[in-house]
């Protein structure tokens, strides 16, 4: 049985099927300056929630009046089936969008866990992405892996491949120690981005990025991003793959995170979705926050990149909608396939 409290919460994460749980204190994070220059600098684009609270943001000790600890969480969500092929004429995912979106997964486990330390005497919040925190500093702080140079976290025994979850509490907790960071002079996660967003190691331009344009974007995607973009219809998954420390990397035991059957249909299929239809396919998926407008956007960029001639009357059929957007993406695919 667990003697110290440190013991006892890291059983409660254990109970609950987190992969790892360690302890930072509550302050200001190494990175905020860093961080409100990114903001200044408007890197953050129509992510404009990361403008909300930046104070907060920086420095969780604000959260609540005796806000001590930060517990961080990780949590594995590689797909047993990554295995799979890629297949012609079908649309990538980020694989983390392959299953059940993982804020409800994991929100589900956090609610169990903030009550279990409640008994504790804890007062807590938490979050997963969604809140005022630097998660991945804080991630760092604890010894959750180390920073890469992509600016993705990078866990020994999990890769790239797994989600960050915070509770920020009132217990006062002993603070692991930091791992060393472990990427040396490997540079493929620089060296395979598709449009050079990593600009510098640890150094990642928003505006230059696939996975921004294709899921928080709402415009719009410019023209000279659009080739890069390939066949990939949600999230760029490159810099991720490439990682060495995925050797590692095992499947998820959450049954939640496996894939679901979109992932195999084609481009085509994507593209006649309508608007119930979408609703329906990717209810509870993280895909659903992107709407149809905008996904149907990706998509046509997608079959402008990988069609053929046959596709074409697909995409005047939806050119013909009422979309200003989709108008613009399904007549730059058709023009795309009719020049090669």
């Amino acid at each position: 049985m667990p003697t110290s409290l440190e013991d006892q919460v890291r059983l409660i994460a254990k109970d609950l099927g987190f992969e790892d749980c360690r302890f930072a204190r509550a302050k200001r994070a190494s990175h905020a300056e860093e961080f409100q220059e990114w903001l200044d600098e408007g890197k953050q684009g129509d992510m404009k929630w990361m403008e909300n609270n930046p104070e907060r943001r920086k420095d969780p000790s604000l959260l609540f009046d005796g806000a001590k600890t930060v517990v961080v969480l990780a949590v594995n969500y590689f797909p047993k089936e990554s295995s799979k092929l890629d297949k012609k004429g079908v649309g990538k995912f980020a694989k983390y969008a392959w299953g059940d979106d993982y804020h409800n997964v994991i929100d589900k486990k956090l609610i169990q866990f903030s009550r279990s330390l409640e008994k504790l005497g804890g007062k807590q919040k938490f979050y997963v992405d969604y809140g005022p925190i630097l998660e991945r500093d804080f991630a760092t702080d604890s010894g959750v892996g180390w920073n890469g140079k992509s600016t993705v976290q990078i866990h020994p025994k999990l890769g790239t491949w797994f989600f960050l979850a915070e509770i920020v509490t009132s217990l006062d907790l002993k603070p692991d120690q930091p791992m060393p960071n472990r990427c040396g002079s490997c540079t493929k996660c620089i060296d395979c981005c598709p449009t050079d967003a990593i600009t510098a190691p640890n150094k990642m331009d928003p505006s230059r990025c696939i996975s921004y344009y294709t899921i928080e974007h709402k415009g719009s995607i410019p023209e000279k991003f659009r080739r890069p973009i390939g066949d990939r219809v949600f999230g760029c998954d490159d810099c991720l793959d490439v990682c060495p420390w995925n050797r590692f990397a095992e499947a998820s035991k959450e049954s939640k995170f496996a894939a679901r059957d979109f992932i195999d249909m084609s481009l085509i299929q994507l593209l006649h979705l309508d608007e119930d239809q979408f609703k329906i396919l990717f209810r509870q998926s993280p895909v659903k926050r992107l709407g149809r407008e905008r996904f149907v956007r990706n998509v046509c960029i997608a079959i402008g990149n990988t069609g053929t001639v046959s596709d074409i009357p697909h995409l005047e059929k939806v050119s013909e909608e009422n979309s200003l957007m989709i108008i613009e993406h399904a007549r730059w695919a058709i023009s795309e396939i009719k020049s090669r």
